[in-house]
């Protein structure tokens, strides 16, 4: 099982895991993102630590900054996006029958990956 990876976008790493969840810290580099995607097992449930994190959720965007939470339903197309010249680290809670890494459906990805 992997603990963490590097992306194009930054990096993730497990921070714990058990029976219907699984804990991550995301590091997002300046001026990147996410790509745009849904997943059919598990809901997410973001704490934004450090930095402003671009949200975009069904096509709505917001802006949120540290201490503030955003929570993504199972199936909802979403992104995270770091506009600022400062690291974003979001902390994000996945819960859901199955939260391995490849419950991704990209719809959008600016570095060619698919699925």
């Amino acid at each position: 099982m992997t603990m963490s990876e590097d992306r194009p976008w930054g990096s993730w790493h497990v921070l714990d895991e058990g029976d219907g969840f699984k804990v991550k810290r995301i590091e997002v580099k300046p001026h990147s993102r996410l790509s745009y995607q849904t997943h059919d097992h598990r809901s997410e449930h973001w704490v934004i630590v450090t930095g402003k994190a671009t949200c975009i959720i069904e096509g709505e965007t917001s802006i949120v900054g540290p201490g503030e939470c955003v929570d993504i339903d199972v199936r909802q197309p979403h992104r995270i996006c770091n506009n600022e010249d400062e690291q974003l680290v979001i902390i994000e809670v996945q819960r859901g029958d199955y939260c391995g890494e490849d419950d991704i459906v990209r719809l959008e990805d600016d570095y060619g990956r698919s699925q």
